[in-house]
């Protein structure tokens, strides 16, 4: 788990039991460190550094990224505090996501699948470029939507009955 700002609680969500809540900067540190090492994957066509960037991605679902680590022991101290913290479970999410598309350009270039290999890192390389440079991170909002979409379907709707139009899309505050 991150730790937290000196100038922040120790735990800003533990108080109402949620998960510790994480400076938003961090995953687009994390975000523009990912894109450099993608790039490089491009360029290289190294596998092995496709490999380490997937071991990244994985141990990023665990909170356990080195970029997130790197970010909190040498970025964050340098910067005032944020003005607003995150949900974590977006970007877990986010980093799984980006682990099926690096397992995918792995086997794409195990296999010889030049096509795989490069579309797959490519979609990994736009998601996490999109996030590094304005702040969306594709992963986030697909599990938002997920989260939205489960909501929608186990709603009121009264056992045995099919969902209605007016069931399934309404509206689910889903914090991020």
């Amino acid at each position: 788990m991150p730790t937290s700002h000196p100038a922040l609680p120790a735990s800003p969500a533990s108080a109402h039991g949620g998960p510790r809540l994480i400076d938003p900067r961090g995953p687009r540190f994390a975000a523009a460190v990912t894109s450099l090492v993608l790039v490089a994957v491009l360029l290289t066509g190294s596998v092995w550094l496709l490999l380490a960037q997937a071991v990244v991605f994985a141990l990023g679902t665990v909170d356990r990224s080195p970029y997130a680590a790197l970010f909190r022991r040498l970025v964050r101290p340098r910067l005032a505090p944020p003005t607003d913290l995150e949900d974590p479970r977006p970007v877990r999410f986010a980093q799984g996501v980006g682990f099926g598309f690096a397992l995918l350009g792995l086997l794409g270039a195990v296999a010889g699948s030049d096509l795989l290999a490069v579309a797959a890192v490519g979609a990994a390389l736009a998601a996490a470029f999109l996030n590094a440079s304005i702040g969306l991170c594709l992963g986030c909002e697909l599990y938002l939507l997920t989260r939205r979409a489960r909501a929608g379907s186990a709603s009121t709707t009264p056992q045995g009955e099919a969902p209605t139009a007016s069931s399934t899309h309404h509206s689910t505050e889903v914090s991020a």
